[in-house]
């Protein structure tokens, strides 16, 4: 008996510093090796946002390690998922993908006070990913 491959998902904002950093981040957390996980921007950034490092680390999640990625046609080839937030077109179409498109305010400039909705937004909605693609979150 084979296990199906893991379900792969690509985040992509404009800078890829902020809310596609939380929502890898977040997915990361949840899924584990559950699912493949990708993120990057149209125009990346030098840094991931200071304010989104010290919400996530609220959250129990460090992401100061991470950095912005540029985004690539072969990154979106090789997703099953594909999440736009703020930037979908810049994001290349490929037939048969799922493509979802993320209302979200832009934490760029923001302090950690404004990041925080934004971040528990961000987790809402990748737990309602989650159940859709029939994946237990992890505790």
């Amino acid at each position: 008996m084979t296990t199906p491959a893991a379900p792969s998902v690509l985040f992509v904002c404009v800078h890829n510093a902020g809310r596609s950093q939380m929502a890898a981040a977040f997915l990361t957390h949840l899924a584990g090796d559950k699912v493949q996980v990708r993120s990057a921007g149209s125009a990346p950034a030098d840094a991931v946002n200071p304010a989104v490092v010290e919400a996530m680390k609220e959250s129990g999640i460090d992401i100061s390690a991470e950095t912005p990625k540029v985004l690539t046609v072969e990154a979106v080839q090789a997703s099953d998922v594909v999440i736009t937030m703020g930037c979908g077109d810049a994001c290349p179409y490929f037939p048969g993908k799922r493509y979802l498109d993320w209302k979200l305010d832009d934490p760029a400039g923001q302090g950690v006070q404004a990041v925080r909705p934004i971040r528990d937004e961000i987790e809402q909605r990748i737990r309602g990913l989650l159940a859709e693609l029939e994946i237990e979150p992890a505790s």
